[in-house]
Parts: C-alpha cells; structure tokens; sequence
C-alpha cells in the first residue's frame, strides 16, 4: 500500500523511537497522542501499517478496541511523557514537550 508522504513520516518517526517494535505498555498512550495529532482515519492507516509490517504484534481488531479505550479512559499523563520520549528521539516533531 502506498502511503502519503505525511503518514511514511510518521511511521518512519515511530520506527526510530521504537525500532525493536511498540511494548504493549505503549499501545495506548501511543494511540492517545496520535489522536491528538492525527484524524482517526489516519491513525486507522497508520497502525495499520504497523501491523502488516510487524511493528505492532497485535492484530487490527485489537488496536481498534484499544483506540475505542481511549475515547473512553485517557491514559496516565506519565505514560504518554514516556512515550512522547521514545517519539521525540526518532525525530518525531509533533510530540510536543512533556506536562509539567
């Protein structure tokens, strides 16, 4: 599948930050900045991408029920700093700086 440039680079910045693959503890925080950042239907493209290519050992079903957690329980503002780190270390520009 052939991805807009925009979303190669997210990908490409998720695989710097993490490059022996997301830890399951990540998913969700991960999935709550790229909602933040992302509309949902290129945050569907992209883990799909992630999935199809390894990156994410769980299957899309799985994804979807974490993103709809997300919708409905924020995860721990330490959990997303800890990812927000591993982005920010491959480059990622959109992380942000982390809550103080």
């Amino acid at each position: 599948m052939s991805l807009p440039p925009f979303l190669s680079s997210i990908i490409d910045w998720l695989r710097a930050g993490y490059p022996n693959g997301v830890p399951e503890q990540d998913y969700v925080p991960l999935f709550a900045l790229l909602t933040r950042r992302l509309s949902e239907d290129e945050v569907d493209v992209v883990t799909a991408a992630l999935v199809d290519d390894g990156d994410l050992p769980i299957s899309k079903t799985d994804i979807q029920v974490l993103i709809t957690k997300i919708t409905n329980e924020m995860p721990l503002e330490s959990d997303v700093d800890r990812v927000r780190s591993h982005l920010s270390s491959g480059g990622w520009p959109l992380a942000g700086p982390p809550a103080t």
